[in-house]
């Protein structure tokens, strides 16, 4: 069974993005193993230094132990939040998401802009992005109920089918 980690662009554990992230852990159940990454809050801000951080190792092992990673982030401003940034610019000089598997959605009030953005920054560090591998979800919080569910059958389809492209082209990638 492959191994996905799961990377939420925001912090607050009840967001709509952690929300999608554990509504996509549980389709994989049975035919993926997807973690979700709780140490985003815990790097450091970026420095190119000689010594690595703890928490830094820790987040580049998890890479190297993931076969693909599976982001869910928000748009802060307009663009990627900060801390989900800061995290793929500790890969920039590692090579930990070069032909990685990797499947973005962006989950937000309108989500184009960081979307495009994100979208730039796997490209940059060379992660591989399946066709049918990124999804925008706008007016995200008109898709769940009160109790933070995903509601919206559309949404959920969506998210089966980049969540399928992903669990297909890791698969294709390891044989």
């Amino acid at each position: 069974m492959i191994r996905i980690l799961g990377i939420s662009g925001s912090l607050r554990a009840t967001s709509s993005n952690n929300v999608i992230l554990k509504t996509v852990a549980g389709m994989a159940a049975g035919k993926a193993d997807l973690t979700i990454y709780d140490g985003l809050a815990d790097l450091p801000h970026f420095n190119d230094s000689e010594m690595t951080p703890p928490a830094v190792e820790r987040f580049r092992q998890l890479l190297a132990e993931a076969d693909a990673v599976f982001i869910c982030t928000p748009e802060y401003a307009f663009g990627v939040p900060g801390s989900l940034k800061n995290a793929l610019d500790w890969t920039v000089g590692t090579g930990d998401f070069v032909n990685k598997p990797v499947a973005l959605v962006t989950a937000s009030s309108k989500g184009d802009k960081a979307h495009a953005a994100l979208s730039d920054t796997l490209t940059a560090i060379s992660a591989s992005i399946p066709e049918g591998g990124k999804l925008l979800i706008s007016f995200v919080r008109s898709k769940l109920n009160e109790k933070g569910e995903v509601t919206d059958p559309a949404t959920m389809d969506a998210l089966r089918s980049v969540l399928d492209a992903l669990i297909r082209h890791t698969t294709s990638s390891l044989n």
